[in-house]
């Protein structure tokens, strides 16, 4: 298929080269206005200097350990057939596989690799607590998984090699029977693309959500996937409920004391309704604190079942204001971290936990992955602040290392 512009008078272009200091191609906020969640954009040159930050075999090694999230799938182009295996893999697992059409795809490369996790400094533009994680592919000639469509914005990166990525340009909303139903993996039962590019090293396609699309590398080449957090409606409800729940007894219950004769004993009449609304009231009226307390919590929860490990012992307070001044301070890489204003102060979401402090220590540990320990010293001189940090480092969200 023939590279198309796909360009209307007035329209956006779908394709554009990186400029110096502008590796969108243009300011991020032109980018946000004309593109985020709504049309697709090729950024030729992204990464101009290219990307290689994991070595295959590497790759294959942390797909081998019991932690990571891992998949291969196996392309049949004979019979139109994609194949799942999940992970953890062994050695063996690959010694076995054929020599073309199969990708290995290990989730969360960024909680790992600091190489892979540097990469986010690209996308700085955007919310720390948007961004989900960075996903590596690597691909042997003619491998790929298939047409597909995300729910979630996804910058793919191109890093060693070529991949020729083919997409329906109009997002769009899918329904359950457009779906094959013989596979896995959620592939498409018709794909019609309107768009067709060899991506380059370095080269970087954003697909907004609802974008059919399907990639097959040509030769051997590797795809870093960063994707976003987008939650479903009734995942952000069902947590909310849970949230709004917990504090509430046995004692709260749905009450009638002006009850009156029922007209017709079946009927739920608008006096039962109303008294619904009143034993439900979080909904109706959420004050905007709850609201952030909660939506903070959620969204700095890792999605997986695991949880970040605790010290062997707490650190105590007079060790820790002696060991910041040596050290550098680590933070755990599944340990996600958001802040907001209250007031005079600072709410910390740290891995789902809530807590106060000032607003230039929560600024400063959401923006760094590592941290002088001289500057957290400096921003931790009342015993809120200290109380704060001490409960992060006892929490392993926060790790002391010898200052190199």
């Amino acid at each position: 298929m023939k590279p198309s512009t796909g360009k209307h008078p007035g329209a956006p272009a779908i394709e554009v080269r990186a400029r110096p200091g502008q590796p969108l191609g243009m300011s991020p906020r032109q980018f946000l206005r004309d593109y985020w969640q709504k049309q697709p954009l090729l950024i030729r040159g992204m990464f101009h200097e290219g990307v290689n930050a994991v070595a295959p075999d590497d790759l294959a090694g942390l797909a081998c350990a019991e932690a990571a999230l891992s998949r291969i799938v196996l392309r049949d182009e004979k019979h139109n057939r994609w194949t799942l295996r999940n992970g953890p893999f062994r050695e063996r697992d690959f010694a076995r596989l054929p020599k073309t059409r199969w990708t290995l795809l290990v989730q969360d490369v960024d909680k790992w690799d600091m190489d892979v996790a540097a990469l986010l400094d690209r996308f700085a533009f955007l919310p720390s607590w948007r961004i989900d994680d960075v996903m590596v592919s690597y691909a042997t000639d003619g491998g790929g998984v298939g047409p597909h469509v995300d729910q979630y914005d996804v910058f793919l990166v191109q890093g060693i090699g070529y991949r020729r990525w083919s997409i329906d340009a109009q997002p769009r909303a899918f329904s359950p029977a457009e779906f094959r139903d013989d596979s896995e993996l959620k592939l498409l039962r018709e794909f019609s693309p309107t768009h067709d590019w060899l991506l380059d090293p370095g080269d970087a396609l954003y697909l907004p959500p609802g974008v059919a699309h399907d990639g097959v590398a040509l030769g051997e080449c590797t795809t870093y996937s960063i994707g976003m957090r987008a939650p479903s409606r009734a995942e952000l409800l069902f947590d909310f409920a849970e949230f709004l729940a917990e504090p509430l007894t046995e004692n709260d219950r749905y009450v009638d004391p002006d009850l009156v004769p029922a007209q017709d004993s079946g009927e739920i009449d608008e006096a039962a309704l109303a008294r619904v609304r009143q034993a439900l009231p979080h909904f109706a009226n959420v004050e905007k604190t709850t609201l952030a307390r909660w939506f903070g919590s959620f969204i700095t929860r890792y999605r997986s079942a695991q949880i970040v490990a605790t010290p062997g012992r707490e650190i105590g307070l007079a060790e820790l204001q002696r060991r910041l001044s040596k050290s550098n301070v680590l933070r755990n890489p599944f340990s996600r971290f958001a802040w907001r204003r209250d007031g005079r102060e600072a709410e910390l979401f740290a891995a789902g936990a809530a807590l106060r402090c000032p607003t230039g220590l929560a600024r400063l540990l959401v923006a760094e992955r590592e941290i002088d320990g001289n500057a957290l010293a400096g921003l931790t001189t009342t015993p809120q602040a200290l109380a704060t940090l001490k409960a992060l480092f006892d929490a392993g969200y926060l790790q002391l290392i010898r200052r190199r």
